[in-house]
């Protein structure tokens, strides 16, 4: 099993969120001896019935287990949020640790669960990084099917795509229509399509809500869905003031490039280097690894992307509290030149102790303008963002 970056704590109670498929219980099963906890999967439709009929059994489930259990697992918590209510009771009055899994945050948002108010940590998981593959990533590999732990178990193009095509499936059949968080499934269906087209782009609501044949307000609750479901995350435009990035249209980024090429129809399509579909994944590949890692080491980090009003625009840009902004472009090509970095030149005066980077294939690290402009391969770029704060 490949080592994850995030670290799950052993003497405190805690969630662990993140979409199906990112290796939650893998993860938990790794790091905690199976012979001092007690799992509950409330995936097994019979054990979310036992549950939903009476939450309270897990008291006395609880109640009587040995001292030698530490730990207490419930996977897929929000199947049945009814069972915070005795968890919150057990912290408070037993030794046990209480590991909580989630894939959607929607019935627990909504629907007015306990979350325990501080009685357990709160941590996310995320499809594998690059640095988490190791000498096993291949780019090509990731911007074809992308980082989802399952994907790189398979040897063979095809089984990779049975998967990916499975996994959407199941997506909308078990997290969204079964937790019944729409009242019809195709427009969604379509939906799901449609904003995989855009992946990356600026949400045009109206645009959408036309070709889905919904309302504005609907498609609005869609891209809620999926953020609430950790399907995907919106970069807002940067603005000095927040009243104004509100007021911006959003980007909107799936978690992985290999789950937004099969929604899209086209992963069975090969990308070739060089075209707009290879620069288009390639990017939103860098964004989402950034979006991972900072997540894991900087939560405190905010990412958005800068679109200037004569319509310049730079890709992505990290906030970072008491220290400069970063701006940076991000491009396929394996030669960076004058002209990759002439928006993030044009933009420079107006940010003045901001840094610039350009992040590309390019393997030779350059500088431009004085200084003012680094031109970076992607790996060390995101190594720098991840491990060596100092660099930046």
């Amino acid at each position: 099993m490949q080592e994850r970056l995030l670290t799950l704590p052993k003497n405190y109670s805690f969630f662990l969120f993140g979409a199906r498929g990112v290796g939650k219980s893998t993860l938990i099963r790794k790091a905690f001896d199976q012979q001092e906890a007690f799992w509950i999967d409330l995936l097994d439709a019979s054990v979310e019935d036992r549950y939903l009929k009476n939450p309270a059994l897990l008291l006395q489930e609880v109640r009587a287990l040995p001292e030698t259990t530490r730990y207490v697992v419930i996977d897929e918590i929000q199947k049945v949020p009814k069972l915070l209510d005795a968890v919150h009771s057990l912290i408070e009055s037993t030794q046990k640790y209480f590991i909580l899994t989630g894939s959607s945050a929607r019935k627990l948002k909504h629907g007015g669960a306990n979350l325990l108010a501080g009685r357990a940590f709160i941590r996310h998981l995320y499809p594998f990084t690059f640095t988490e593959l190791k000498e096993q990533f291949n780019l090509d590999q990731a911007l074809a099917v992308g980082m989802l732990p399952k994907v790189w178990s398979f040897k063979t193009k095809e089984e990779q795509w049975d998967f990916l095509e499975a996994y959407t499936y199941t997506y909308l059949k078990e997290e969204i229509w079964a937790e019944h968080l729409i009242r019809k499934l195709e427009p969604f269906r379509k939906f799901l399509e449609v904003a995989a087209q855009g992946n990356g782009k600026i949400i045009n609501y109206t645009n959408i809500a036309r070709d889905c044949g919904v309302d504005d307000k609907t498609v609005r609750t869609y891209f809620s869905i999926l953020e609430d479901t950790w399907a995907g995350f919106t970069l807002e435009s940067y603005q000095h003031s927040f009243r104004k990035r509100l007021a911006k249209k959003p980007k909107f980024y799936f978690f992985d490039v290999g789950v937004a090429r099969t929604l899209a129809r086209t992963h069975r399509i090969e990308l070739t280097p060089q075209t707009f579909a290879y620069g288009d994944y390639f990017e939103q590949f860098v964004i989402t690894e950034c979006y991972k890692l900072c997540q894991y080491f900087h939560p405190d980090y905010r990412l958005s992307f800068f679109r200037a009003k004569d319509d310049l625009e730079v890709d992505l840009v990290i906030e970072r509290p008491g220290k400069p902004l970063i701006f940076i472009e991000i491009k396929s090509t394996a030669q960076v030149d004058e002209g990759a970095i002439a928006t993030l030149k044009k933009i420079q005066p107006e940010f003045p102790g901001a840094q610039f980077w350009c992040i590309s294939n390019d393997p030779i690290k350059k500088v431009f303008g004085d200084g003012l402009v680094q031109a970076l391969h992607w790996q060390e770029a995101l190594l720098s963002l991840a491990f060596r704060e100092e660099t930046l």
